[in-house]
């Protein structure tokens, strides 16, 4: 317990402090979280790393998680990037002799996506006009539903929500979390309502209460299907990236995509 205490205040003092400062180092931070998440979900599925296709998912997800790079360089967009991938995985079947099969390529292209997007909705995130605010109020949104569900769980949780997925996780420690997350976004449209309004702040909390406890029942699931208690060892007591930011990859395009932040 110790140790997991000691990582947490420190990897999340150190992350926080990158989203303050913002820029080309907090974008240089989430781009490296991503390659590493990307290189837990490639040992996940036992796919060596120095193979020429899983490379290419290594240059897709650092192209998808900068949502710019420096001027003159000429961003790809994410569509360009989905289809270069998908043509250097389909020809890797053809030129590997179908060594590198149908079924490799499918789940790079999916990792690829699923963590390029994710870290890439983040960095969008922070450099929005008000960006630190928008950013905290989803992480906050994400935290406080996670320590509401723990706390509200281990206090009066009775009624499994997922056993056969994650067994420690209950309905009401899920309903105490909901309960938090709104609250925190509810603080954030009272300290700056000229940005935010109550409504919109509570549909906010929702999201990431509801979107967030999907994303660690998707991380759990996939772990559970792989036999592994945890997606890596980088964090002491915590696991790997994956373990930590599951939440924050699902939750941060549902805002996005819900409209619920500013474009």
């Amino acid at each position: 317990m110790g140790q997991r205490i000691v990582t947490g205040v420190v990897a999340g003092a150190g992350f926080l402090a990158l989203l303050l400062v913002g820029g080309g180092f907090y974008s240089a931070l989430l781009a490296l979280l991503a390659l590493i998440g990307f290189h837990e979900y490639v040992r996940l599925n036992k796919q060596p790393a120095a193979r020429l296709d899983v490379i290419a998912g290594y240059a897709a997800v650092l192209l998808m998680s900068l949502p710019t790079l420096p001027p003159g360089w000429g961003a790809p967009s994410v569509e360009t990037v989905a289809w270069l991938l998908m043509l250097a995985l389909l020809a890797g079947t053809v030129f590997s002799k179908n060594s590198i099969q149908l079924e490799h390529a499918s789940l790079l292209f999916l990792g690829a996506f699923y963590i390029g997007l994710g870290f890439r909705y983040m960095s969008a995130t922070r450099e929005l006009e008000h960006g630190l605010f928008w950013s905290l109020l989803a992480f906050l949104c994400i935290w406080g539903s996670d320590a509401g569900a723990y706390f509200v769980g281990k206090a009066v949780g009775r009624r499994k929500l997922w056993p056969a997925i994650s067994p420690n996780k209950t309905v009401e420690g899920a309903i105490g979390g909901l309960a938090v997350a709104v609250a925190v976004a509810l603080v954030f449209a009272w300290i700056r309502p000229e940005l935010l309004g109550a409504g919109r702040a509570a549909t906010i909390g929702i999201a990431a209460a509801v979107f967030g406890t999907l994303g660690d029942l998707i991380q759990s699931a996939y772990k559970r299907l792989r036999g592994v208690k945890d997606s890596g060892t980088l964090l002491p007591g915590h696991g790997g990236v994956l373990d930590r930011t599951d939440s924050w990859i699902i939750v941060f395009p549902v805002l996005h995509l819900l409209s619920l932040l500013p474009v």
